[in-house]
Order: structure tokens, then C-alpha cells, then sequence
């Protein structure tokens, strides 16, 4: 009886210690450059460039969830020479921005813009084709409960639309 439980016990042990092993990896399969599933596959952006942006956006936005609104942004060399975004948000409010109420504190690698009476921050990047508007402590340019709904506004070079 004694012998059957450590054989139990052997046995146990044996299985525990099997679990706790690190299955065979099989080698990743790659796929020969040019094939439909490398060309059907989305890019990521890549790394926000370092140099002067240049950016000249007029564009209106309309989303699926009924959001509206408007961008105009205007950068040359990384200076800002006109900025003003207006987003409504559905049962939450609007959210106004207008370059008059910032100014321009960053150029390189992001442009950033700083309420001159306020905490808002409003910062303006590039990766690849598109630019992105993001909005950061903005809870006075908005009405409502609207800013927590905001969202950053993506301008796509290519075709001129906005996000």
C-alpha cells in the first residue's frame, strides 16, 4: 500500500514538473517580399520626424457618431500662422480652440501652443501622411462634459480630410 502511494506520488511530481516545461517553439514562417500578404498589410506611420513642420489644413470634420466640426491650421516652418479647431460633440458639448488664446511655446519635433490664460496645451505632429491635433487639460474650452469625449483630430495630407 505504502509503495502504491509513492508510485502516486513519483507520478505527481513527474506531471507537475512536465507542466512547468517550455513547449518546442517552431520556427516563424516567413513570407518571400512582394506576396499578397506582405503588400495588403497597413504600414505604421513610423517615428514623428524631427524637422520644421509645414502643414496648411482647411477641413471639416464628420464621424459616424454624429460628431462635427471644423479645423483650420495653418503652420509654416513650425510657426504657427493660424490655428482654429471646433468640435461638437452629440449630448456632451462643443469645444472651441482659436490662436488667439495660445501661444506658441515648442517648435521641434512637436509644435505645442499654450493657453496664455490657462493650462490648455494643444500639441501638432506628423508621422508619414498625417497630422494629428491633440488637446491636453482643455476642460475650459469646452461646454459640457465635452471634453472628456475630445478626441485628437487627424488631418490626412493625401486626400485633405479630417478625423
Amino acid at each position: 500500500m505504502m509503495a502504491l502511494r509513492l508510485r502516486y506520488l513519483v507520478l505527481l511530481g513527474v506531471l507537475l514538473l512536465g507542466a512547468c516545461t517550455v513547449p518546442w517553439k517552431t520556427p516563424p514562417t516567413t513570407t518571400p517580399p512582394g506576396t499578397p500578404e506582405e503588400t495588403t498589410k497597413p504600414g505604421r506611420p513610423g517615428p514623428i520626424p524631427v524637422r520644421p513642420l509645414n502643414v496648411k489644413a482647411e477641413c471639416r470634420i464628420n464621424d459616424e457618431a454624429g460628431l462635427t466640426g471644423a479645423l483650420t491650421l495653418n503652420i509654416t516652418e513650425a510657426k504657427v500662422n493660424a490655428f482654429a479647431a471646433t468640435v461638437n460633440i452629440p449630448k456632451h458639448g462643443t469645444c472651441r480652440f482659436a490662436l488667439k488664446d495660445f501661444s506658441q511655446t515648442k517648435t521641434l519635433p512637436i509644435v505645442e501652443l499654450s493657453q496664455t490664460k490657462g493650462n490648455c496645451i494643444v500639441r501638432v505632429w506628423e508621422q508619414g501622411e498625417r497630422v494629428t491635433v491633440a488637446f491636453s487639460r482643455c476642460e475650459k474650452q469646452c461646454t459640457g462634459g465635452a471634453f472628456s469625449w475630445l478626441l485628437p483630430i487627424i488631418h490626412d495630407r493625401r486626400d485633405g480630410t479630417c478625423a
